[in-house]
């Protein structure tokens, strides 16, 4: 049997290059509490991610958790399903409500035209997600924003290095949280961060993120451990060194899938954004109309050592821990896609070959030849599938 092709694997310099990196931790023995490979780290991703400020934590669920804090939110967010756990969890482990908003079909973020429509008086912020590398609607939310006195988060854990029209993804909204685990575009092992704007947040999350401690004798803030080591910061000090080659390589890996898979009926693949200088962290595929129901093709794929992800699925507002509070017909569209969507392998080194044998066996499932696809579009809770002119209507529950 051929060796697994894992959904992701950790980009990693090579093993002299992190050694180097780190021998001078051995003559310090300064480990954590931000010493002297934090502020490296730091310094340079303020001007890889052209952001004004960046704080850096032990990982991105602790760095939302404590933006959220700092900003002092209270009542209700809006945010999507569409999500990993971390985003919606944040928000509740804030005491706050999270209100369900949900997402469009083409780029599976936030839609922004149903935002104005949840907001109530105990609104005080909206937490939109950039999901697999594809970006919100920011122009709009920043409107909504500023119209409605609302706080912008964004869970921007999927767009590392990711531009918009030239400018740094994370100095959008008051502030914009990144995750840099083992299985992100770059990754400190385990890590997060957050971008903002208003440098008087920096203390505020210092101290956060240290107890509360804000002084030898003192303990202002109610808070937790959340400090990136120095071990974490070197890893990322070494990654950042080589991340542009690292996404190069992706981008080759997808154009590779898209050449196999685009217009293959029963598959949608995502539409290139205007003006996005994407990362290439994911490739989803929507099995919609394939023969095979995507948990097939999940199960199939495994039964060839082939390991893809359902993500996002489940969504969050379907979670057990909130069983009774949200009803996941509320957000349909998010539904419909979170029970179609499948990430197909992607990473630096994934050869070529492989993104073929992925492909190859995805046709075979399916069990003919495969022919041209037409577009999908929506109309209010329904998809609807171009063939040839004739109209055909999907529900949501299929």
């Amino acid at each position: 049997m051929r060796k697994p092709i894992q959904v992701t694997q950790s980009s990693m310099p090579e093993l002299n290059e992190y050694i180097e990196e780190i021998k001078e931790l051995w003559n310090s023995r300064w480990l954590t509490n931000m010493g002297v490979k934090h502020k490296e780290l730091e310094s340079q991703l303020i001007k890889y991610l052209n952001v004004n400020n960046i704080t850096l934590f032990t990982n991105g669920h602790l760095a939302l958790e404590f933006i959220i804090a700092a900003l002092g939110l209270t009542g209700e967010v809006i945010t999507t399903p569409f999500t990993f756990a971390s985003t919606t969890h944040a928000i509740v482990r804030n005491g706050l409500k999270p209100v369900f908003c949900d997402i469009n079909q083409d780029d599976y973020t936030i839609d922004v035209n149903k935002i104005e429509g949840l907001i109530t008086e105990k609104t005080t912020a909206i937490i939109p997600v950039h999901v697999y590398g594809n970006i919100c609607n920011v122009e709009k939310i920043e409107q909504i924003a500023k119209k409605h006195n609302l706080k912008v988060i964004y869970d921007a854990a999927h767009t590392f290095g990711v531009k918009v029209n030239g400018q740094g993804v994370g100095s959008f909204g008051d502030a914009s949280m990144f995750s840099f685990h083992a299985t992100k575009v770059f990754n400190t092992i385990e890590g997060g961060a957050v971008t903002y704007n208003d440098p008087s947040l920096k203390s505020v999350l210092n101290n956060l993120k240290n107890f509360g401690i804000t002084g030898l004798e003192t303990v202002e803030y109610i808070g937790s451990n959340a400090k990136m080591n120095e071990f974490q910061a070197a890893m990322g000090i070494c990654n950042l060194r080589h991340v542009d080659e690292e996404i190069a390589k992706r981008k080759i890996v997808v154009e590779r899938y898209i050449a196999n898979l685009k217009g293959l009926i029963g598959i949608k693949l995502s539409e290139v954004q205007e003006g996005v200088k994407s990362n290439y962290a994911y490739f989803p595929v929507v099995f919609e109309g394939y023969k095979k129901t995507r948990d097939e093709v999940f199960e199939q794929l495994r039964a060839h050592n082939i390991m893809a992800r359902k993500y996002f699925y489940p969504l969050t507002n379907s979670f057990e821990c909130y069983k009774g509070e949200y009803n996941v017909e509320d957000t349909p569209v998010a539904k419909y896609i979170a029970e179609r969507v499948l990430t197909l392998p992607l990473y630096a080194d994934l050869s070529l070959e492989d993104v073929d044998r992925i492909c190859e066996k995805i046709k075979e499932i399916r069990g003919k030849r495969c022919e041209r696809n037409y577009p999908r579009r929506w109309k209010g809770n329904k998809a609807l599938s171009n063939d040839e002119g004739s109209i055909k209507a999907v529900t949501t529950n299929i």
